[in-house]
């Protein structure tokens, strides 16, 4: 494999490498895709203003999350079904995650269960819960979550109803027969009674049995059956910011799913700045969708967010090549950032602020008027 310099790249290795049902379902988003491009596009409207003359020979990256210090303010997304990407799935990307000293969040929907991504070794993991009809299933898996280390959960809110994929609807996709989603072998299902010939109508199942009742009410009862904090995932607008502030969330994540949802939403990074105005400060604030350079992620730090979680791509890297591919992509996003960091003239995070970037939705801004 030549030379990787760039996190782009991996996508298209994993485009060749992959069976196109699989390398589809990964890389499409919800109908035109709309939003899609532009959750990558919006970051090319946000512009630098680098302050000159700063000594940046010394640059701090650390932070800390939810109490936890990591190494920088990137941390993994949770996607699902891993092991299509890669033989080792969620395994290797909890030991890059862990190589790299940050946080990696695992979908409840993993090919590789909480117990087995606990067993990789130490590692400081978030798990990522949807709520079904039957409520014993969530308290089961948070339960499972708890009891193998994981340090918060990310409750993904933007999903009722699965988003049209049309990628996944011509493909007919359908998780392979040698996968099997593992975080439900073992579990009562009570009611959700199903076809055990098959794991991939498994997978079809679970996915039909989110409870499209869900409201603010289950975070309420969340934090009753739990004492982890809770992170409310696909939030997007200022109105549901407070919300999240005033039913207990511990935090925020500005997502639109990857664009697989709903079509014609804002670019998360075009969302962002408006939660951030309305959690005042009372929660973390964090974004995913179409961060793919250090300069994607001091945008979102300029902006208010107090992290970023990557998700597309640790896949197409893991796709690529393993444990290693996901560990590079990591340590370029990482390189970046210090680099933008330094060329901006920001020695540290929290010397990352509003002054350092203008954006096409910024007032002009009014020059000193000079003496006469």
């Amino acid at each position: 494999m030549e030379e990787i310099t760039n996190v782009m790249e991996y996508e298209e290795i994993a485009r060749q490498k992959l069976p196109k049902m699989v390398y589809d379902y990964y890389a499409s988003g919800a109908e035109d895709q709309w939003t899609l491009k532009e959750n990558r596009n919006a970051f090319s409207r946000i512009l630098f203003r680098p302050r000159i003359l700063v000594d940046v020979s010394n640059i701090d990256m650390t932070t800390t999350v939810l109490g936890f210090n990591i190494s920088m303010p990137i941390m993994i997304a949770p996607t699902a079904m891993q092991k299509m990407a890669h033989p080792d799935g969620e395994n290797a990307t909890a030991r890059a995650a862990s190589a790299a000293d940050t946080i990696m969040t695992l979908s409840s929907w993993a090919t590789s269960s909480v117990e087995e991504v606990a067993s990789t070794g130490p590692g400081i993991r978030f798990f990522q819960l949807y709520v079904y009809k039957d409520r014993n299933v969530v308290a089961q898996l948070v339960r499972r979550a708890e009891r193998a280390g994981f340090k918060a959960i990310a409750l993904t809110v933007d999903t009722p109803r699965l988003g049209r994929r049309e990628a996944d609807i011509k493909n007919r996709f359908a998780l392979p027969p040698n996968l099997t989603l593992k975080n439900f072998e073992g579990l009562d299902l009570g009611k959700m009674t199903v076809d055990k010939t098959s794991d991939s109508g498994l997978a079809s199942y679970v996915a039909g049995q989110v409870d499209q009742t869900l409201s603010w009410k289950d975070v309420k009862w969340l934090q009753t059956i739990t004492s982890l904090p809770i992170l409310v995932k696909g939030v997007l607008t200022a109105e549901d910011a407070k919300l999240a502030v005033q039913n207990g969330a511990a935090g925020i994540i500005v997502s639109n799913h990857g664009a697989r949802q709903l079509d014609y939403v804002p670019a998360t990074i075009t969302a962002l700045e408006e939660v951030v105005k309305a959690a005042q400060g009372r929660v973390p604030v964090f974004l995913d969708g179409g961060v793919r350079r250090g300069t994607d992620v001091f945008k979102a730090l300029a902006l208010g967010a107090s992290g970023v979680f990557i998700g597309r791509p640790v896949l197409f890297s893991l796709a690529a090549d393993g444990e290693a591919g996901v560990r590079k992509v990591l340590q370029m996003l990482r390189d970046e950032l210090e680099l933008t960091m330094a060329l901006s003239g920001c020695t540290s995070l929290k010397e990352i602020t509003r002054s350092h970037i203008a954006t096409d939705w910024d007032p002009p801004r009014s020059l000193p008027s000079s003496k006469l």
